[in-house]
């Protein structure tokens, strides 16, 4: 089976999307990339690319076409709306020209924001043919107005209605969570809904090596956070528990990863004085599994909000991976995967307070009950989240969606909130 990936953001960029193309390729497909010269997160264009080049490029297998984008910077609401709109524009533009005479049996759009990359796919879906697909990894507009992006109630309409076309214009949507399905269904009238879930990251899925860790943990009951840090992560809610639990010396916060609240995080870290709070920086995924696996506990956290309260972070997946018991200050569907597969203890996201004492009483169980959290979650990262089960059950999905489309017409599917995981 032949597929095309949509992406903005794909490898070097460390997004979960480029091992979900490494995991189809391994479950037999063809697997192609039309995706933007790499700047995230830093804002500047990796070494070895040009912003305003197109290219082409083979990578373990997979062929990577690339089209011109205006680095999204550090900073700067306008810089990103460029960086957005470059890639909608030239991927749209020139995909066509540098995918032509190809053909493939499904177009599939890894739709994180902004959703408007699904337009690029289908300009290039009138040339390639294919069933187009995408997995929606985040609620537009209600993302928008989550993040304080767009908060004009006139612009968030007009994207609800830009949104709904192009939900419309699918041939199947893929969501990243249970609660989505109703939201995501109600936006794409006939076109069907189906829950898939993003995999854990492959690293995790390698034997370990011998190689000693790019972190070590100094001793103690280490707390780690690991990813992006930026508005929804609710980190002055992480550093008000800290600020609570600063007379306990044996408790320590390790703030693994990057983002937009970099600074913000230092200056506060100075005006509170906490010394039991570390930033030791990003990361490869490689490194992460050695990272997480020296944790006496996993941390992960949301602001509270409706629309994130249907989301389920990335990192619960490698977290869980990791063996580790996991904290989640977090409302609605990423609470209940950690209390169903009784990986940790959870709390109610933005409580400070109720993060502190979940930590309290996490680090006075007996270590055999952290151990068997620990196990427990494993077992149902094994059983839900997999790359490779997800990515051969996803490859099948797409194959029986091919047979109907060339058969018959995709209306006629159900909507569907099953789980593929």
């Amino acid at each position: 089976m032949k597929i095309l990936i949509v992406s903005q953001y794909f490898w070097p960029e460390t997004f979960r999307i480029n091992e979900v193309a490494e995991s189809l390729r391994e479950a037999g497909c063809e697997v192609s990339v039309l995706t933007g010269q790499p700047n995230y997160p830093d804002g500047k264009v990796f070494p070895g690319f040009r912003a305003w080049s197109t290219g082409g490029a083979e990578r373990n297998g997979i062929r990577i076409h690339r089209v011109p984008l205006a680095p999204r910077g550090r900073s700067g609401a306008l810089r990103l709306v460029a960086n957005y709109l470059s890639f909608i524009v030239s991927a749209s533009l020139l995909g066509p020209w540098l995918l032509r005479g190809q053909r493939f049996d499904a177009v599939f759009v890894y739709g994180v924001s902004p959703i408007l990359q699904v337009i690029p796919a289908l300009a290039v879906r009138r040339f390639t043919g294919g069933a187009l697909v995408t997995w929606v990894q985040d609620l537009w507009p209600q993302s928008l107005e989550v993040t304080g992006f767009v908060r004009n109630p006139r612009v968030l309409a007009i994207v609800d209605s830009v949104v709904r076309w192009l939900y419309r214009h699918n041939d199947l949507l893929l969501v990243q969570s249970r609660g989505f399905v109703p939201l995501v269904a109600a936006m794409s009238e006939c076109t069907p809904v189906e829950y898939h879930p993003n995999p854990g990251e492959l690293a995790f899925s390698e034997e370990p090596t011998t190689v000693p860790p790019a972190l070590t943990l100094a001793p103690g009951f280490n707390l780690v956070f690991a990813g992006n840090m930026g508005t929804v992560q609710a980190l002055d809610t992480i550093l008000e528990a800290a600020h609570l639990l600063r007379d306990e010396p044996s408790i320590n916060f390790v703030l693994v990863g990057s983002g937009s609240r970099d600074e913000w995080l230092r200056s506060e870290l100075q005006r509170l004085r906490l010394v039991n709070v570390q930033l030791p920086g990003r990361f490869s995924p490689a490194a992460m599994p050695a990272i997480l696996a020296q944790a006496s506990a996993l941390l992960v956290s949301l602001v509270r909000d409706p629309v994130l309260s249907q989301t389920i972070p990335s990192k619960v997946q490698a977290y869980l991976a990791s063996g580790r018991p996991i904290i989640a200050s977090l409302d609605g569907e990423g609470a209940r995967v950690v209390q169903e597969a009784g990986a940790g203890v959870t709390c109610p996201a933005g409580d400070s307070a109720a993060l502190a004492d979940a930590i309290r009483s996490l680090q006075r169980r007996p270590m055999h009950e952290r151990e068997q959290m620990g196990v427990a979650g494993r077992a149902y990262y094994s059983d839900h989240f997999e790359p490779r089960l997800l990515a051969e059950r996803l490859a099948q999905r797409l194959a029986v969606l091919n047979a109907g489309r060339n058969g018959g017409d995709k209306k006629q599917t159900p909507v569907m909130g099953s789980d593929h995981g």
